[in-house]
């Protein structure tokens, strides 16, 4: 029978204490010394089990006098984290990260048109004015990225944000190509983000979800006639 680290079971403790709430967002975990005196365990086992909590995104670690384990609230970046570390680790194919983004994106957008307020739809067209026809593919992809993180972000669903977070990383690096994305393909794509983003601005949850789609299905067509890749990767942070 497999025996649990020390390490590992106060880290089991103390993240759950963190996500009940009995240790806030913001406040500090009691300092080294007090939990080696509460646990009575080594001061190199309430180290690791701090260190396995800073990398899990629980806590922040400040050295010095004012320094300690402060607690942090899982967010969406955590849910990117996580779901990245699956893309890269498992190096998931091109075509299922399509899929996954195609069962997504359309409700982002259905629930965009729902919740957006006017700061939403600001970054929308913050993102539309950015992308063009014209200029270095990175320049179009980052505001490709930052339109579909903007349509996710205006659901106003954490979740649903985290996983798209994820997705747009991976999208970036896998379509970072120029047989991939051409003049026409980009004339597309900045067609269908007008029309979903009138869509979300009208509040027309249905008219956002079908165009959403379409917008996606088109895509992923124009993709895979250009090359089927078994693999993708994600950049790292």
């Amino acid at each position: 029978m497999q025996v649990p680290k020390a390490s590992d079971v106060l880290a089991d403790d103390l993240r759950e204490r963190i996500l009940t709430g009995e240790f806030p967002e913001g406040t500090s975990l009691p300092a080294e010394r007090d939990m080696v005196v509460q646990t009575q365990m080594s001061r190199t086992t309430v180290r690791e089990a701090l260190r396995i909590l800073e990398v899990q995104g629980l806590v922040r670690i400040r050295t010095g006098r004012s320094g300690g384990a402060f607690v942090r609230r899982p967010d969406g970046d955590a849910v990117a984290d996580s779901v990245s570390l699956v893309i890269r680790g498992q190096q998931i194919r091109l075509a299922a990260l399509l899929e996954a983004r195609e069962g997504i994106e359309p409700a982002c957008a259905r629930l965009a048109a729902k919740y957006r307020t006017e700061a939403d739809l600001e970054k929308l067209a913050a993102a539309n004015k950015a992308i063009s026809v014209d200029g270095p593919l990175e320049n179009f992809l980052q505001a490709n990225v930052d339109w579909h993180l903007a349509v996710a972000e205006a659901s106003h669903n954490e979740l649903l944000t985290g996983f798209m977070l994820a997705l747009s990383r991976a999208i970036y690096t896998a379509t970072d190509n120029q047989a991939f994305v051409d003049a026409e393909v980009r004339r597309s794509t900045i067609r269908a983000h007008a029309r979903v983003t009138d869509a979300i601005e009208a509040r027309d949850a249905d008219a956002a979800l079908r165009r959403m789609t379409r917008h996606l299905h088109t895509y992923a067509e124009a993709i895979s006639e250009v090359e089927d890749r078994t693999a993708i990767e994600v950049p790292e942070g």
